[in-house]
This record gives structure tokens, C-alpha cells and sequence, in this order.
């Protein structure tokens, strides 16, 4: 039973298997399920994201304070015209923004880690479906590696913005996303593993500061940006380039930069851009019997 990457590394070279395979294997165990009903399970997950990467495209949902309503539509517009980085990329964007613009609203998303960071991962999927015509099965299998690294992870460190800031939420996200990416594009399990250690250290040290203490700005652009450091993580150990760091100690870092981060940094809407004098005005608007 791996604990960590390099366990997981190590076993799938044992076994000859891509990583999905050693992860659903443990997953099997520890689950209960057989191979039918753990797939089952996948696709569900993946039919709430599809869902919720797409709600939002056409056009804007009602948010408490409306501060994200309508994001997603005027992206994927933007996207449409291919914009500075590329009609791939702007697509990523614009499914990040609709599952962030879904959570807002109280619909229904798939917390990926957490629903903060809810937009990251299936953004990375579905774009990289729309672009490559990649099945659905390949997708329960990125889908499948990336619940593995976001399982790591979680054993290792945290995922929660109130332990470890945005890192441990987008930053993760993107991380598992990474991993995701790299197996939809043929890499190695290596390629997978420190794809992860780049998305992680990209991330290091980002704080969680939201507007009003609502799931919105900066949340939003945070699911975005991140989405894309997914995918220049992707790119940097497809194209060969390994961690100089291993990821396992990248995953210890940031749970250490994370305990160092102040409390005003990590949900509680005290730093950052929420404590700026445009942050507290927007929070007293939006909860005026709170902020007086």
C-alpha cells in the first residue's frame, strides 16, 4: 500500500501499470467496490462536472453580490476569437469560471478538492476532450489519476484553505489536474508525478483571501489561472524536465509554508485583497448587519 509518490512510483513500476490502475486497485480495497461500481462512481463525478463546466457558458447566474455573474459566458465569448494564449487555454478559462460561477449560485459541482477549487479539474478534462476527441473511458482515467495525487496529498498535507491557504485548495487542484493532463497527452507516470511537483511549487505560498468570505473573487480567477498552471505544468515534464526537488518533499513544503501563512491569510476574509478599503466596502454591502 503506497503513502506517497514514491511509493505509488514504485509500484506501478513493480506492476508494469499506469498509475490509474495502482490507485484503483487501493481504491477497491479500501472502498469495498468492485471494478464496476468504482467506474460507475467516476462517471458520475464526471457528469457533475461536465455539467457544471458548462452551465454557466451561456449565459450569467444569480450569485449572492453578483460579483462573478456572468464571468463565464463573456469568457467563453472571448475565447472564441482564440485571445493572446490560444483558443485551448481561454476554453480552460472559461470552464473554470463556469463551475466557480455554478458554486456561487448553490448549484450542484464536484469538490475537487474542495469546492473552492471546484472549476480546476474538470476545466483541464473538458478542455482537453473538446480539443484532442478524447473518449469518455480516457477520461475516467485521468479522472481516476487524479483522485489518486489529490488522495496523497491529502494523507500528506492538507487541502484546506483554513489549514493551508489557496495553495492547498487551487494549488492542489492544479496539481491533480497536472497529473490528469499528462496521462491524457501519453506521458510517463514519472511525467504525471512531477507535473504535480511543478503545480505545486507554481502555487507555493498562495493565500486565501476571499471578498465577503464568499467562494467568489478571488476564487474565481484563482480557478482559472490555476487551470492553466495545470497545463504549463503538463507541458514542462512532458517535455522532459523533472523536479529538482522530489515531490513528496515539494507536497511537505507547502503544508510547512501553509502553517506559516497568518490566520488573516487563510479564509478568513481579514488579508489580503478582502481587507483592502474596496474588499470591506463590498463586504458591508453585501453583509450589511455583519461589517458594523
Amino acid at each position: 500500500m503506497y503513502k506517497d509518490f514514491a511509493g505509488l512510483l514504485a509500484e506501478a513500476a513493480a506492476a508494469k501499470a499506469p498509475l490509474w490502475r495502482i490507485i484503483a486497485e487501493e481504491e477497491m480495497r479500501l472502498s469495498e467496490l468492485s471494478d464496476h461500481e468504482l467506474f460507475m462512481r467516476l462517471d458520475t463525478r464526471l457528469s457533475v462536472m461536465e455539467q457544471s463546466a458548462l452551465r454557466a457558458l451561456d449565459g450569467p447566474l444569480e450569485t449572492v453580490g453578483g460579483l462573478i455573474s456572468g464571468v463565464a459566458s463573456r469568457h467563453a465569448r472571448y475565447a472564441e476569437r482564440g485571445g493572446l494564449s490560444g483558443r485551448l487555454t481561454n476554453r480552460v478559462m472559461a470552464y473554470a469560471l463556469s463551475c466557480s460561477e455554478v458554486n456561487a449560485s448553490m448549484g450542484c459541482i464536484c469538490a475537487a478538492p474542495t469546492a473552492g477549487a471546484c472549476g480546476i479539474l474538470p476545466a483541464v478534462l473538458f478542455g482537453m476532450r473538446e480539443e484532442y476527441d478524447l473518449s469518455r473511458g480516457e477520461l475516467q482515467l485521468a479522472l481516476l489519476t487524479a483522485s489518486g495525487v489529490g488522495a496523497v496529498i491529502t494523507k500528506n498535507a492538507t487541502v484546506s484553505g483554513a489549514e493551508g491557504g489557496c495553495q492547498a485548495e487551487c494549488g492542489v487542484a492544479a496539481a491533480m489536474a497536472a497529473s490528469a493532463a499528462v496521462f491524457l497527452a501519453n506521458g510517463t507516470n514519472e511525467a504525471s508525478i512531477h507535473a504535480v511537483a511543478f503545480a505545486l511549487m507554481n502555487a507555493m505560498g498562495l493565500v486565501c483571501d476571499p471578498i465577503a468570505g464568499l467562494v467568489q473573487v478571488p476564487c474565481a480567477q484563482r480557478n482559472a489561472s490555476q487551470a492553466v498552471n495545470a497545463l504549463v505544468a503538463a507541458d514542462l515534464a512532458l517535455a522532459g524536465m523533472r523536479s529538482v526537488i522530489p515531490p513528496d518533499e515539494v507536497v511537505e513544503a507547502m503544508l510547512k509554508v501553509g502553517h506559516m501563512l497568518p490566520d488573516a491569510l487563510k479564509e478568513t476574509a481579514q488579508g489580503g485583497i478582502a481587507a483592502t478599503p474596496t474588499g470591506k466596502r463590498i463586504a458591508k454591502r453585501i453583509f450589511p448587519e455583519e461589517t458594523k
